[in-house]
């Protein structure tokens, strides 16, 4: 079976067009993109599969005559792969709309600080605070069971009160 080749082009505009939209920051942009590259993933389904045959019932026709089954089955996880992925992004566009007014995803301030750090070349003061003095993470002198006098758990005085 040869490739249809306008299958291949519709496809692979619906991929573009689907890529270009995720990388928006809108959220309902986002799900366009999804939608469009799914769909367009699904239709290179039909390519994947080979040429058409009879149907896989076994018993009723000889192996070699029977159609692939496994594309139909990827084509309709992926299918309700999409819908669950559409349910979730229109919840959180429709949460975002409530809360901000409007559904654009939004900077993350520590993903912001960590990439300052990265490009001074510079670790953040609590992971060379926590190198010094015991693992990763943990400041020095920051245990607050010292500070506030409370029992660690495990502790035998943990027990008494």
């Amino acid at each position: 079976m040869e490739p249809n080749i306008t299958l291949l082009l519709v496809s692979g505009f619906l991929i573009a067009c689907g890529v270009y939209l995720l990388l928006e920051r809108s959220l309902t942009r986002i799900l366009m993109g999804i939608l469009l590259a799914s769909n367009g993933v699904n239709l290179l389904y039909p390519i994947i599969a080979g040429r058409a045959g009879l149907p896989a019932f076994i018993g009723l026709s000889a192996a070699d005559r029977i159609t692939d089954p496994l594309p139909q089955a990827m084509v309709l996880t992926s299918i309700v792969i999409t819908l669950a992925t559409t349910a979730f992004l229109l919840t959180m566009a429709y949460r975002a709309f409530q809360v901000n007014g409007h559904d654009e995803v939004q900077d993350d301030v520590e993903d912001a600080v960590i990439r300052r750090l990265a490009l001074l070349d510079e670790a953040s003061e609590s992971y060379d605070a926590g190198v010094t003095h015991g693992e990763p993470g943990e400041e020095a002198g920051s245990d607050t069971h010292e500070t506030t006098g409370a029992a660690r758990p495990g502790d035998p005085r943990e027990g008494d009160r």
